[in-house]
């Protein structure tokens, strides 16, 4: 098999793992490589998906027009050590990336996308760091048979990611002088997560504090040294967060056992699990790192990603506070409903004159700027059908029930909210409707279509053509 044959192999099976993986780890995410295997070759640029258009004019600077980027490698032909080395990432706008180089590849650059609604980068720069070391394991050793293992590896590598996250920048502060173990705490975590007490999900904090700083702590209530229950015993811990439920207390943890309870403030090397219920938050220090949920790590931060409502807002002729006070009631009201988990639909009309909805009408509209008024409304949204809010931020209506003819975009799957949104939208252009589900999605519709839908990317099962050189695609 031809060099450029098995690095074409390589670079697909490593591609498909990360891609699935990362999809897995936030939503459906693209990935993109720049490459180039020795130091005289052009350097070559594989996105099946597209991800990287419309940054044309930044990769031309910086990799055709300028030669900076080559700047430091150390790559030795005749070497089998692998020497990762992490350059300077190039910053694109909604982009995350990955820049290395090794002895047997001079230059790897990774792509992915930046989703709003991420806790924190650092896991994916993780991964995305792993796969640049697996790519170039794989091509320095020439095996054909590691290939398909390598991108397995990399679907599954979301725990790994979220522990080497952690412990790097652990390092950076404390260096390596730690007993804190990660995988155990985080295979505690998620076990508590996923264990029931009464019928109930775990709520409250679990603190891992370093041993050499917990005398320095001041505890509420300290465990002996040969009775405190043991980290493993998931259903011990579990009983025991419902001493902190609701409070500022905190469970606290060597690692290993639980020591005691204390209401102490997190530092920048203590790792946090806030448990919510069916989901929860890890922190290190103050900072988001993950959440996880069904007993897995992913890169949500669980807040309804509104984003593309803004967007549509910006269009619509609107005086700009009832735009920004639209926009931020919309929100906190999308925002209780999720973490309540009970669905809603909020129709926020923009007619001149509201539009008639069956339901529950108002002898007067409720204003909401009025605070009792957002409270009330919040508690509107638990009804079984529609809150109807007009351009003046005005509740006009509450239980609506929408209808409308059948539209080509409904969706068995998601249910009547879903389709019956779709239906009423078609018929009244001037109608955006936000529709949260029990289960968390949350849907922007106007027009009888989605815009918050996401495209199904098709499947490439090989990299049967060398890819072409960033000069000739960005001429494309």
């Amino acid at each position: 098999m031809s060099s450029d044959s098995f690095a074409n192999l390589c670079i697909f099976h490593i591609m498909d793992g990360l891609r699935d993986g990362l999809s897995h780890f936030s939503q459906i995410s693209r990935t993109a490589l720049l490459y180039a295997i020795n130091p005289g070759d052009p350097l070559r640029i594989y996105d099946p998906h597209d991800l990287l258009r419309d940054h044309e004019p930044k990769l031309k600077e910086v990799y055709i027009d300028s030669d900076e980027w080559k700047a430091g490698s150390r790559h030795d032909d005749t070497s089998r050590l692998i020497e990762l080395i992490r350059t300077k990432d190039l910053t694109l706008a909604g982009l995350i990336t990955c820049s290395a180089r090794s002895s047997s590849i001079f230059y790897q650059c990774w792509f992915t996308e930046q989703h709003p609604n991420m806790c924190s980068i650092g896991p994916t720069q993780s991964w995305m760091e792993y796969a640049a070391m697996i790519l170039s394991q794989d091509y320095a050793a020439q095996n054909i048979l590691r290939l398909d293992s390598s991108g397995h590896l990399l679907r599954e590598y979301s725990t790994h990611a979220v522990r080497d996250y952690i412990v790097d920048q652990r390092n950076r502060i404390m260096g390596w002088d730690t007993q804190l173990r990660v995988y155990p705490i985080l295979d505690a975590v998620l076990g508590i997560s996923k264990t029931k007490e009464e019928g109930a999900w775990a709520r409250g904090d679990l603190i891992f504090i370093e041993p050499s700083e917990l005398e320095a702590l001041n505890y509420l209530a300290k465990f002996p040294e040969n009775e405190r229950p043991a980290l493993k015993n998931h259903k011990h811990v579990r009983k025991l967060l419902q001493s902190v439920e609701n409070s500022s207390r905190k469970l606290v943890s060597d690692g290993k056992c639980v020591v005691g309870i204390s209401s102490c403030i997190p530092t920048n090397t203590s790792i946090s699990a806030n448990f919510k219920g069916e989901r929860g938050i890890l922190q290190l220090g103050p900072e988001s790192v993950c959440s996880f949920a069904d007993a897995t790590f992913s890169s949500t931060n669980f807040k309804p990603n509104l984003v593309q409502l803004e967007e549509t807002l910006l269009e619509i002729p609107l005086d700009a506070n009832d735009r920004h006070d639209l926009f931020q009631f919309a929100n906190k009201m999308v925002a209780s409903a999720t973490n309540q988990s009970h669905g809603c639909t909020l129709v926020l009309d923009f007619n001149e004159i509201p539009v008639k909805i069956a339901g529950q009408t108002l002898e007067e509209p409720l204003d909401l700027r009025d605070p009792e008024i957002r409270g009330l409304a919040r508690s509107l949204t638990k009804l079984d059908g529609a809150v109807h809010i007009g351009k003046d931020v005005k509740v006009y209506g509450f239980a609506c029930l929408l209808d409308g003819k059948a539209v080509s975009g409904e969706n068995r799957g998601r249910g009547a909210r879903f389709n019956s949104a779709l239906r009423f939208t078609a018929e009244h252009p001037n109608i955006i409707v936000i529709v949260v589900s029990s289960d968390k999605p949350v849907s922007i519709i106007q027009r009888g279509a989605e815009l918050t839908a996401s495209c199904d990317w098709t499947q490439h099962f090989a990299c049967v053509s060398t890819p072409p050189t960033l000069e000739d695609w960005i001429e494309e």
